[in-house]
This record gives C-alpha cells, structure tokens and sequence, in this order.
C-alpha cells in the first residue's frame, strides 16, 4: 500500500512547541519533494512547506523562522518541528506528495493552538 500517516498533533499553549512527523509506506520519501499543507476552520487549505529530494526547504512567509522541516530517509520520515506556536496556527495538518501524477495526502492531525 501507498500510504501517508501523519501524527504528533495535539492542544499546546501560545509560545509552546510540537512536532509533527509523516510516515511514508510504498514510496521513499527521498526520492519526493515532500509538503505541509494546513487547513484552518473555514479557511482553504494552505501550502506552508516544502523539503525537496536535495534536502533544501521552502517555508512561507508566516511561519518561517518557527516552523523547521527534517527528514529521516532510514525511518522513511519527514519531521515538522514547529516553535512558537500562535493561535492562527490552529488547523488540521497534513503531509502531501505527488505520487503517479496524483496528490498522495495523509488523513491530518489537528494542531490547536490556545490559552
């Protein structure tokens, strides 16, 4: 099977912390430029990240300089370290990829982000 598994989401506090990771299974993830999306409450889903095959990263303007992506090509994972966390940061968070032509998502895992 072909299959992307986020997981690491959960409620933090203004100012704290999470990492979130993607499991790969039936692909390498080396071999893929890998994203983040979030999707906030009725917002549309956004594009935040990317790691491309090479190791370079992208980050949008908003969260760049929190947000940090790594990979671990032996666990065949990707890693979204995420600091200072802000109340706008509050989505469900999902990692993509392009697989056959297609986008190959994970079921998402929420990040709530509140005093």
């Amino acid at each position: 099977q072909v299959q992307l598994v986020e997981s690491g989401g959960g409620l933090v506090q203004p100012g704290g912390s999470l990492r979130l990771s993607c499991t790969a299974s039936g692909i390498n993830i080396s071999e893929y430029t890998m994203h983040w999306y979030r999707q906030g409450p009725e917002k549309q889903r956004e594009l935040f990240a990317n790691i491309f095959s090479d190791g370079v990263t992208y980050y949008l303007d908003s969260v760049k300089g929190r947000f940090t992506l790594s990979r671990d090509n032996a666990k065949n994972t990707m890693y979204l370290q995420m600091n200072d966390l802000k109340p706008e940061d509050t989505a469900v968070y999902y990692c993509n990829t392009v697989w056959r032509a297609s986008d190959l998502w994970g079921q998402g895992t929420q990040v709530t982000v509140s005093s």
